[in-house]
């Protein structure tokens, strides 16, 4: 069914010709609302409950339409209409054709339709949109621009926090069409869940709104039911909970497999002719959209900060572990003097896995990430250091099954940050998840496994230099982060890297639990025969796994993407949303992607739902990959990619968790003293607007046997002559047939 753009706000009805068009009037519109909507009494106390209501003014009318028509609505929809499913970093649902229109479609699908037909020109009809204004004292809505859709929740799907605020909207509204007969329950989810917002106040005197990380009111969905809001510019933030999937200790119970149908939509400014238009309205409104604020002044109130800092002007200061040296300053290297000391490769073998120090590796991994820019290094830890970080990670989560929830963590963000060493990543209308950056104080103080990954290995100059090495980069400046993405809350939403300079950006995935699109089995930290896992180039899903009801994907895949074209400013069959969304593939949860540079390219809106491949064959993604163990990413991120992780769906068996870095790449043609001026581009906090590290490696490619060495002292990393005994335990393998487990 296609969309065209109509202005009409008459009714159709069946006449002996062809269909025809009337004008509903007030006393048909109203005969399909209950009996006593109109009422002065009624209306005043919807009102009344609309102007107290916090975190922001909004409503909820229970038994809207009569239930027969309703009912019907919902025959109809269910006999004639199909829903495809639709995935981006913001949303998975299910949605019909596009139906914003319905005079749109041809007139053997309307003959289909004409209960969902009279519904729509009810909601759209004067006496309700008067009703509606008043309620809310929006001002005029137009009659003449409809803007309504038919969207299902099944387990798993989300809509992640937003505003609604773009273009010419002036109040969102949702009508529930919940199975009538099996009344919904609260604790399958599905509600419709309001943000407060923090106000700051710049030091230009000027204002600006940020929502918190956690919601303060839910409403659970109910057939017939009308929850309704003005779009407020930076206040109405608001997300749809994830539809539960019933789990293994669950009750048996008729849910009707939790389906979650409803009718959403917009009421618009009045348009052009119509009483009420003010010209030039749109384009005001629209410099208040959070589009807008996404690129502003409110990234100063984001959460990670950056923390950027120089090797040289740490170099003083640090040993060459990283750790504190006792203020002995550290010897000043020299661009030639890259060999690692004896005591730096002592350092790296309580990390580091020891095959990824022998030369022939470091060969191979600067040759792959050349023709690549991308590598996945599998079992990348030590044996000793990942066995005592698995427990560290473990003992943390200490998930309790009946509750599905951490036992150790509180519910509110500020109790989070109050009791434990973690801090809640914010605005969630960017992100949300739990991070930990290196501390300020007690440097030397006893730290647990994560921390010696956040403030030991991965600022030391000693990994600088491997590093180095296997990218054959040289790199200037550091930003450290370890993050958890609890299941059933977390997700970092697609932002770009808009830095003329390319950045390094490196993941250690450390989530310890299976069932993420890779094998089921737990997970392996004996090295096996191959070394480095060659990135796929195919965009296909040749190695998808099967992603049934019995076998949901659960989210928390990282992925890198080239950003889609902008709509046409002239296509009409395109609807305009609130929050810029990427249209994931269906291949993206199954293969590596070969990370090269890519064009920039403007985002598309969460409403334009095109296929997951373009025209051309290309589906966009340029790396992807499941949560994992010990599993290491290194990504050359090139200006204009777009970078997200995936919500963590509730269904997922524990946390998601990771530490990466990002890592500043000195020019070539950069002065040899660094006096060469470049910029950053933000750190692991930063991202320009976001600030994220990535995810960690996936599964497939294998590691060589952790075996020699390959000789004490400064000629490990560059002796690529004397250990030709180590070629046949380091092989690159080409995996592109053993991803048969995909995340989605």
């Amino acid at each position: 069914m296609k969309r065209k753009a109509d202005d009409s706000v008459e009714a159709i009805v069946k006449d002996e010709g062809p269909l025809k068009k009337r004008a509903l009037s007030e006393y048909d519109a109203a005969a399909n609302f209950r009996q006593g909507l109109f009422e002065k009494s009624v209306l005043g106390d919807y009102t009344q409950q609309y102007a107290n209501s916090k975190p922001y003014k909004h409503g909820v009318i229970q038994n809207l339409i009569t239930p027969a028509l309703l009912r019907t609505v919902r025959t109809e929809i269910q006999q004639n209409l199909s829903f495809t499913p639709k995935e981006t970093d913001i949303y998975k649902i299910h949605q019909s054709g596009d139906l914003a229109n319905l005079d749109g479609l041809d007139d053997s699908s309307l003959k289909l339709l004409p209960s969902l037909l009279t519904l729509r020109d009810a909601l759209y009809s004067t006496a309700f949109r008067e009703y509606l204004s008043t309620i809310t004292g929006s001002g005029p809505l137009s009659g003449r621009k409809t803007d309504m859709a038919i969207n299902v929740y099944t387990p798993g799907c989300h809509l992640l926090c937003h505003d609604d605020v773009i273009g010419s909207r002036r109040v969102s509204y949702i009508l529930y069409l919940t199975d009538p007969d099996r009344p919904w329950k609260a604790k399958w989810g599905g509600a419709l869940r309001l943000y407060p917002t923090e106000t700051f106040t710049g030091s230009d005197g000027q204002p600006t709104k940020t929502p918190s990380p956690d919601f303060s009111v839910s409403i659970p969905p109910a057939f017939n039911q009308l929850s309704f809001f003005a779009v407020q510019p930076g206040e109405s933030f608001h997300d749809v909970e994830e539809v539960y999937a019933r789990t293994e200790w669950e009750e048996e119970e008729d849910d009707g497999g939790r389906v979650r149908m409803a009718i959403s939509g917009w009421y618009h400014i009045p348009q052009e002719r119509e009483d009420g238009y003010e010209e030039g309205l749109e384009e005001k409104l629209a410099e208040k959209s959070s589009l807008v604020q996404l690129q502003g002044k409110a990234d100063r109130y984001d959460f990670p900060e950056s923390r950027v800092r120089r090797y040289e002007d740490v170099a003083a200061e640090k040993g060459p572990s990283g750790a504190n040296s006792n203020g002995k300053q550290a010897q000043q290297e020299t661009e030639e003097d890259e060999a690692p000391t004896e005591e730096e490769l002592d350092f790296l073998l309580k990390y580091l896995a020891p095959t990824y120090l022998t030369p022939d590796t470091l060969a191979e991994l600067s040759e792959l990430f050349a023709e690549e820019s991308s590598l996945r290094l599998d079992s990348f830890l030590s044996m000793e250091f990942s066995s005592r970080l698995r427990l560290e990670v473990l003992d943390q989560e200490e998930l309790d099954v009946a509750d599905e929830e951490p036992q150790n963590l509180p519910s509110s963000f500020t109790e989070i940050e109050k009791t434990t060493d973690w801090r809640v990543a914010r605005p969630p209308h960017k992100h949300r998840f739990l991070y930990q950056q290196a501390r300020d104080s007690n440097p030397d103080s006893i730290k647990n496994p994560l921390q010696e990954l956040v403030e030991d290995l991965l600022p030391s100059k000693a990994f600088r230099k491997w590093l180095s090495k296997a990218t054959d980069l040289k790199l200037e400046s550091y930003d450290i982060l370890a993050r958890r993405f609890r299941r059933g809350l977390d997700y970092s939403l697609a932002t770009g890297y808009e830095e003329e300079s390319s950045r390094l950006e490196i993941t250690l995935g450390i989530t310890p639990t299976s069932g993420w699109g890779e094998d089921d089995d737990e997970p392996d930290d004996e090295p096996d025969k191959d070394v480095v896992t060659e990135p796929n180039n195919n965009n296909n899903n040749n190695n998808s796994a099967d992603v049934t009801p019995e076998n949901p994907s659960v989210g928390g895949y990282e992925v890198y993407m080239a950003a889609d074209d902008p709509p046409s400013s002239d296509d009409d069959d395109e609807e305009a949303s609130s929050d810029p969304a990427i249209p994931i593939p269906s291949s993206i949860t199954s293969a590596q992607q070969s990370t090269k540079p890519a064009k920039a390219k403007a985002k598309s809106d969460p409403a334009i739902y095109k296929s997951s491949t373009g025209e051309d064959g290309d589906d966009g993604v340029l790396f992807s990959m499941p949560a994992g163990w010990n599993r290491l990413s290194i990504v050359l991120r090139d200006r204009g990619v777009l970078r997200f992780v995936k919500f963590v769906s509730r269904g997922a068996r524990g946390d998601r968790w990771d530490v990466g870095g990002v890592f500043g790449v000195c020019d070539d043609d950069e002065d040899e003293d660094g006096d060469g001026e470049r910029e950053e581009g933000g750190g692991e906090g930063g991202e320009g607007e976001e600030g994220e590290e990535g995810e960690e490696g996936e599964e497939g490619g294998d590691r060589g046997e952790a075996g020699e060495r390959g000789g004490k002292g400064g000629g490990v990393f560059d002796n690529d002559d004397d250990n030709d005994d180590s070629d046949d335990d380091d092989e690159v393998n080409d995996n592109d047939s053993d991803s048969d487990d995909s995340d989605d």
